[in-house]
């Protein structure tokens, strides 16, 4: 079963703005994860929330990522889309993220107690 994506605040704005090559690299790597199957160069940051998952992509152009989560049944869940600037991702990058996170997991809680009352 293909997974929907749900991407979050201007996170598909954001991957529209990527070179042409990036946007077509995301795409493939987000159609694998849509059929259950891992990207081919990620890293897990558990730090900026449980089960959130990086994408690499290294171009011409620079450096990009494509931060989500996928651990839940309903959708994968695009957190953040940015190019980045240096070796550390910056704190306001990991903000959005960590932002977006919490995010999702009060609607995911406030859905869940709306069913058991």
């Amino acid at each position: 079963m293909t997974k929907n994506i749900d991407w979050r605040g201007s996170s598909l704005k954001d991957l529209r703005n990527f070179p042409v090559d990036v946007k077509k690299r995301a795409g493939y790597e987000l159609e694998l994860i849509q059929q259950g199957l891992p990207p081919t160069q990620w890293k897990s940051v558990n730090d900026w929330g449980a089960g959130v998952v990086e994408i690499k992509m290294d171009a011409f152009a620079g450096t990009f990522r494509v931060v989500y989560i996928a651990k839940f049944e309903d959708a994968i869940y695009i957190l953040h889309c940015f190019a980045k600037k240096t070796q550390q991702t910056s704190l306001t990058d990991i903000a959005i993220i960590k932002t977006r996170y919490a995010e999702i997991v009060r609607e995911r809680e406030r859905r869940q107690n709306e069913r058991e009352h």
